[in-house]
């Protein structure tokens, strides 16, 4: 399964629109597109997107326990928000642990059954690519870099958020302009042969990966 450019751009801003306008099971405060629709690709074999979060304090710590008896899940009201679980306990999704899943519930609510991968993070993108670059390094597994080429298509400001509509238009017309994945990585400080090979690993596991997938980081 696959998108036509115009059909992925088209689901980027049913995405941002319903961060702007849904409850959150955590605070969203930018949303980034990363990977091949930014290339100009068409079809795009897989849409990435990147949300930056804040971490949820102190919400309704009280609850916790009226959530696990109910939906079999600990950390409502702790990790999630309590309000968003109580309007929407079909999108309350938790670990292996049996904890909530930030990320999860995040996927769960935006996206449905499409070839899509979801990256949330505390930390802004630009940051989190430069930590996942150190940690594939140090663990020699490519797989888990971010691919640096990217936009940022929305950014909270408290009011509804500010739309970038510049990045939409590039992206409709296929015009922004980035090197390589290799060049790309070369840059963030790789040998030309060790980016050329990270670059291939990251290719080869993107193309095994079907459907809906989801990472959280905490950084």
């Amino acid at each position: 399964m696959s998108l036509s450019r115009e059909a992925a751009v088209a689901r980027l801003r049913d995405i941002v629109e319903t961060v702007r306008s849904d409850p959150m099971p955590v605070p969203v405060r930018e949303v980034w597109v990363f990977g091949d629709v930014v290339l100009g690709v068409d079809p795009v074999e897989r849409l990435d997107v990147y949300l930056t979060k804040d971490l949820l304090f102190k919400d309704a710590p009280d609850r916790e326990e009226e959530f696990e008896k109910r939906l079999g899940v600990s950390g409502v009201g702790k990790t999630v928000s309590a309000a968003w679980a109580d309007e929407h306990p079909e999108y309350v999704r938790a670990n292996a642990n049996g904890h909530v899943a930030p990320e999860k519930c995040l996927a769960a609510h935006l996206l449905e059954d499409e070839p899509v991968h979801l990256e949330v993070c505390n930390t802004g993108f630009e940051r989190n690519v430069t930590q996942r670059l150190k940690g594939a390094r140090a663990r020699e597994d490519y797989t888990q870099l971010l691919d640096p080429r990217a936009a940022c298509l929305w950014v909270d400001d408290d009011e509804g958020g500010q739309v970038s509509e510049e990045a939409f238009r590039k992206l409709e017309a296929g015009e922004f302009v980035f090197p390589t994945l290799s060049a790309s990585l070369e840059m963030l400080g790789l040998e030309e042969s060790e980016a050329e090979a990270a670059a291939e690993e990251l290719r080869a596991y993107q193309a095994s990966q079907e459907g809906v997938t989801v990472r959280g980081d905490v950084v």
